[in-house]
């Protein structure tokens, strides 16, 4: 995080995350003492967002349902500042191809951005909040979080996860899959087992019982599963085999979900449990589980957690850029000028075009990982540079960032075809267009710089142009430049942005 935007946690600082899942909406507020997180407020609503996904695609009764539980959690976040609350969505959010009719208008409730993460930086953040929960020992752990669209696997020890894995399994998909109307018979459940099974079975080597120590379960599933076998008396603590197997006789003696009545059971989980027990006991038999606790850390402390990381100078995604930087063996030294020379046009338009720090932080990371195709081809570099960062796996990125740092690097230079912004929202596209032209004008300099010192040009910006000044006969003494940068003239020119040299 750059010196502009980074920011401190004093005493008594208070950092919001909310968890947009596929079953339930979560917000958590905390206050930070002593570095440590202490929870003030948490609020829990069953939107069943998954619930209302069809043909990938989000019901308005769906949509409905989340903005609405969001303008109730609103009224709770008046008091935390914008840059301190973190809002993630998961599987149901992931597989919608009309998120934006939610993310949107989200935004506009909540006052900050919806970042729609990826499988596995769920499941990275799950590990976050639970190991934080856990006692600081050596030992590693499986940590489970069985959700309302997909089920994340962990595989850590202490705050490290080793092993990573999103399952496209949860008991709300599962039950409008194999339970849709309702009716409970022993070969709907067999069938949602085996389904089951065969997700989890080809992670069984990483996953397995050899792999780890201890089982800990994270969400709000195996919670109640634990609280049933407690209060029935068919487990002395946490979720065991015997117990599951015993569960699942009782909830298969009920003719339908609406019937289950069971000592310790919440009647806003019982269309959820049947499919819920189904899925924990196939990872139970698939990966050798024989006990599970379960903990309340999740998904929503593991994003305060990164938050107190970010706002901290500790910023997992440093880690990773710096890692895709070693990966694919970029040159440091060009990487460095580039990110100068954008810094220096950011500098200059950043007032006239409105851009944010948050702005410089996807300028500077593409700088560092702009030619990291280079690794595969040398030509059409900047088509494989943005194949990898909209595909690998980025621990601490959202999907949006992803999919922006994506755009950007197939962007950095060629044609900017018609279709070019098809996948950006209206909103964005001038936003968009403003960080194309920095990163493309820094690429006309940056070869000129390792020979030679720039000399100081002058940079002005408004809304729809942008004007170059150079000292009298530079350009001159540099046709490759001057040609470079007539050329930028067309392209920002039909893009929208009219480039000015002089």
């Amino acid at each position: 995080m750059t010196a502009e935007n980074q920011d401190t946690l004093p005493e008594g600082s208070q950092l919001a995350a909310i968890d947009l899942g596929s079953n339930s909406f979560h917000l958590i507020i905390v206050k930070i003492e002593h570095g440590e997180m202490r929870p003030v407020e948490a609020l829990a609503e069953k939107v069943q967002l998954a619930a209302g996904l069809e043909d990938d695609l989000l019901d308005e009764a769906a949509i409905q349902r989340g903005l609405d539980c969001l303008s109730r959690f609103a009224q709770l976040l008046e008091s935390v500042g914008p840059e301190r609350i973190r809002v993630v969505g998961t599987h149901a959010l992931r597989l919608a191809k009309n998120r934006r009719a939610f993310t949107v208008p989200a935004k506009r409730i909540l006052g900050t951005r919806v970042d729609v993460i990826y499988g596995r930086e769920e499941a990275r953040l799950v590990y976050l909040g639970v190991a934080h929960s856990l006692a600081d020992d050596a030992q590693s752990r499986l940590v489970i979080d069985i959700g309302g669209g997909s089920t994340e696997c962990i595989v850590g020890q202490r705050f490290e996860p080793q092993f990573l894995e999103s399952l496209q399994m949860g008991c709300v998909s599962y039950a409008n899959t194999f339970f849709p109307d309702g009716r409970i018979s022993r070969g709907k459940y067999r069938r949602t087992y085996e389904e089951a099974r065969a997700q989890i079975y080809p992670i069984r080597h990483r996953f397995g019982a050899n792999r780890w120590e201890e089982c800990v379960g994270s969400s709000g599933t195996l919670q109640a599963i634990e609280t049933l076998l407690a209060q029935n008396g068919w487990a002395d603590g946490g979720i065991s085999r015997s117990g599951l197997a015993t569960l699942e006789k009782r909830l298969l003696k009920f003719k339908s979900v609406e019937d289950i009545q069971l000592e310790g059971l919440a009647a806003q989980r019982r269309n959820v449990i049947l499919p819920g027990v189904a899925i924990t006991s196939a990872l139970f038999d698939v990966l050798g589980i024989t006990h599970m606790r379960t903990s309340r850390g999740a998904l929503r402390e593991g994003v305060i957690y990164d938050l107190m990381g970010r706002l901290s100078h500790e910023d997992v995604r440093e880690r990773t850029v710096n890692a895709l930087m070693q990966r694919y063996a970029v040159d440091s030294d060009t990487a460095d000028i580039l990110e100068r020379r954008a810094r220096t046009f950011y500098l200059a338009t950043r007032a006239g075009w409105q851009l944010t720090p948050y702005d410089w932080d996807l300028l500077r990371w593409l700088t560092r990982t702009h030619e990291i195709g280079m690794a595969i081809a040398h030509k059409h570099f900047n088509r494989h540079s943005a194949y990898v960062l909209r595909n690998a796996d980025l621990p601490g990125f959202s999907q949006e960032e992803q999919e922006l740092l994506a755009v950007l690097a197939l962007g950095q230079r060629g044609k900017l075809k018609a279709d070019f912004f098809a996948e950006i929202a209206d909103a964005e596209l001038t936003r968009i267009l403003y960080m194309l032209a920095i990163i493309r004008l820094a690429s006309c300099f940056k070869h000129v710089e390792v020979l030679e010192q720039l000399p100081d040009f002058s940079v002005t910006a408004d809304e729809r142009s942008l004007t170059l000044g150079f000292p009298e006969g530079w350009l001159d003494d540099h046709p490759l430049t001057e040609r470079e940068l007539k050329a930028e003239k067309q392209v920002l020119g039909k893009a929208g942005l009219k480039l000015k040299i002089s």
